[in-house]
């Protein structure tokens, strides 16, 4: 059976085997935006629409008639309210824009989750992934095709246990994607850390140095004239990415570039959404007064019928 492309190790050696060598290889994991759209609520609220929902289901309430927009959308507060009090916090808010960001991912495990799931009994044991994934390398352990397909098959293992919080060997779903994705996880960036720099420190003495550094983003080949900005990551590494200037970086250094602290966008939008819908001003939101600014949260025939009105005057 053939080895999957989906493991993280196994599709960094492909994509940076293949590089171009004046290409210039990205480690670091950024937040996508919430929209593609401009924030401006002057004009439309198109990008609070996709914040809130996803781009993609954003789009299918603009075929709805108001009262269907705004009833579809009390079923979204119900799910949004997690402790189910009555009542939507930032904090609420903030999870849930993160989850309808996320939906791409979700997608991509439910599409995986049948090929691992063989028992069919809604759980992805170690054993059935190892067994989907590397049969082929259980029966050849010596396979002539230059990966090292133990070390692999051991680097996952070490993912599994991470992802795996109860500790019993097999994941839920949840679990699973925390394993397939383990960049968007709190609790699994340790692990996005130590991969990396297995990756990376060719010396094997548990630390990135310049060289290194350089050399996994830049491929040396037919000595040509480096790119100009290889001299830029030269002073980046230098002045920030080593931090306490000992000529390497170690795990807190290398967390800190390729994970940074971004600007926290759906945490920005779930303040915007909350103080534009808070009529009482208790730092909160009841369903009847996100309802009630439904034209915030979501779309309509009724919001594209007056964005079309606006585009009219304007020719």
């Amino acid at each position: 059976m053939e080895i999957r492309p989906l493991l993280m190790c196994f599709a960094l050696c492909v994509v940076y085997a293949t590089s171009k060598p004046t290409e210039k290889k990205d480690r670091v994991h950024h937040d996508a935006p919430l929209s593609s759209k401009e924030h401006d609520d002057t004009e439309n609220f198109e990008y609070d629409h996709d914040a809130f929902l996803g781009e993609e289901e954003a789009k299918t309430f603009d075929d709805l008639t108001p009262e269907e927009s705004k009833d579809r959308l009390g079923k979204i507060v119900d799910k949004i309210d997690a402790d189910q009090d009555g009542f939507v916090t930032e904090a609420e808010l903030k999870a849930w824009i993160k989850k309808a960001q996320k939906k791409y991912i979700y997608d991509n495990v439910d599409r995986q989750w049948k090929d691992f799931d063989v028992n069919n009994d809604g759980r992805v044991s170690w054993e059935e992934y190892k067994n989907v994934t590397y049969g082929s390398y259980l029966d050849d352990p010596e396979p002539d095709d230059g990966y090292n397909y133990k070390q692999m098959m051991a680097r996952d293992e070490r993912r599994f246990k991470m992802a795996d919080r109860n500790g019993d060997h097999i994941a839920d779903k949840e679990e699973f994607t925390a394993f397939l994705h383990p960049e968007e996880y709190e609790h699994m960036k340790d692990i996005v850390v130590l991969e990396t720099m297995e990756d990376i420190d060719k010396n094997g003495d548990g630390f990135i140095d310049l060289e290194e550094y350089i050399g996994d983003m830049y491929n040396h080949e037919d000595e040509m004239d480096e790119p100009e900005w290889v001299a830029t990551e030269r002073e980046q590494f230098s002045e920030f990415r080593d931090k306490n200037k000992d000529g390497k970086m170690d795990k807190e250094e290398t967390m800190d570039w390729i994970l940074p602290s971004d600007y926290d966008h759906a945490e920005a939008e779930a303040k915007h959404l909350v103080y534009e819908s808070d009529t009482n001003k208790d730092g909160k939101l009841t369903k009847e007064e996100i309802v009630n600014k439904y034209d915030l949260f979501v779309g309509s025939q009724a919001t594209d019928f007056g964005e079309a009105l606006v585009r009219h005057d304007e020719f």
